[in-house]
């Protein structure tokens, strides 16, 4: 595995880049945001409004499921009126590929361990996705894997789940297909790091990261966190997509958080508020709670910080691009550093929201 320096301390692998739409995946792009529509495909107008709804959230590429024909002749209007590249996910029927890429898809998914006499069919698929410029993600997932690999290892084991994709990967390379990225999801978040470490030391192409399956929206944030930050921060994953058993707006919230956090996405609001303790003389969670909601949707990124006492919260307050330090009903306001008013605790959060609306911060873009 090579790794190439984009600057201090961030070690990102060197991929082979392919364009999903107008979206770059690899290489030295940015790593990208997806998620999947839980409407049924079918219905257009649903399903493009979920697609408005996660643009607007923060999605880049976005995913829809087509189990049936119905679904597939949905595809051209979807993938026409869509503002993000979708991607079609099939599963069982080649058939659905060759649909998805007459209908203008931007990329298809594949699980090869699930798809009927799929070895038979990838010549045709590589050149009608090389005549299209479709790149295919091949998506390898423990619950689906290839009855020989489970038969081979016992389970879905890291290295079953990179053979699998491997395998898939020489059967286009023998036909000259290489627009192609990669995922071997598992739920369990150490072999599902396993997997990609050991993937990302045999091959060039992107890799699509997910724990499946992660769960809850608590359970799987965390799940997801843990497996995401790990790997990004070893350099390894192009896109990513966040798996919960939640709204898809959900997982397009968490995941940019994720990206932000490590700072490979530049940050949109960011709230910084002590947890409570003893010391607090305003209610905390309600008053983080308030500001974030306040705030949601400023056009300009800022750092707001939100404190409940004097031990810390001045502090925090300065070095905050605008906050407040609580106590005795009252709250001293910070603007970049400096205590600008005091006002009584019923009017931090619009006195926040005042601040930020009447001062430029284009300098802090």
């Amino acid at each position: 595995m090579t790794l190439v320096q984009l600057g201090p301390p961030t070690l990102r692998r060197k991929s082979r880049q392919v364009l999903v739409g107008d979206v770059p995946v690899g290489g030295n792009a940015p790593v990208s945001v997806q998620s999947m529509t839980t409407t049924v495909t079918s219905d257009v107008d649903s399903t493009l409004q979920q697609i408005a709804e996660l643009t607007a959230a923060g999605c880049q590429i976005i995913r829809v499921a087509v189990p049936s024909q119905d679904d597939a002749d949905a595809l051209p209007a979807i993938a026409r009126k869509s503002p993000i590249p979708v991607v079609a996910d099939i599963h069982f029927q080649p058939k659905y590929v060759f649909a998805a890429i007459e209908a203008g898809c931007a990329a298809v998914r594949v699980n090869p361990g699930n798809i009927r006499q799929f070895d038979d069919k990838v010549r045709e698929i590589s050149l009608a996705a090389s005549s299209a410029g479709v790149p295919i993600r091949i998506g390898v997932n423990a619950g689906s894997l290839d009855k020989r690999l489970l038969e081979k290892y016992g389970k879905a084991t890291p290295d079953a789940l990179v053979e699998s994709a491997l395998w898939e990967c020489s059967l286009f390379e023998e036909h000259g297909f290489r627009d192609i990225k990669i995922s071997v999801k598992h739920h369990d978040p150490l072999v599902m790091i396993e997997a990609y470490r050991k993937l990302a030391a045999r091959c060039d192409y992107p890799l699509h990261l997910g724990v499946t399956e992660a769960g809850p929206r608590f359970q799987g944030t965390i799940k997801s966190s843990v497996a995401f930050g790990v790997l990004l921060a070893e350099g390894i994953g192009d896109t990513i997509r966040v798996s919960l058993s939640a709204p898809p707006v959900e997982e397009v919230k968490v995941g940019a958080q994720i990206l932000e956090s490590l700072g490979l996405r530049p940050r949109r609001l960011e709230i910084v508020s002590c947890p409570s303790c003893g010391r607090a003389q305003v209610d905390v969670y309600k008053l983080a709670e308030e500001v974030t909601a306040a705030f949601d949707g400023f056009p300009v990124p800022l750092r707001v910080a939100v404190m409940g006492c004097v031990v810390n919260g001045p502090g925090e307050a300065r070095e905050a691009d605008l906050g407040v330090s609580s106590g005795n009903g009252k709250g001293q306001i910070f603007v970049r550093g400096q205590v600008v008013r005091t006002v009584p605790e019923s009017k931090i959060v619009e006195t926040l929201l005042e601040e930020a609306l009447n001062r430029d911060w284009s300098t802090n873009v």
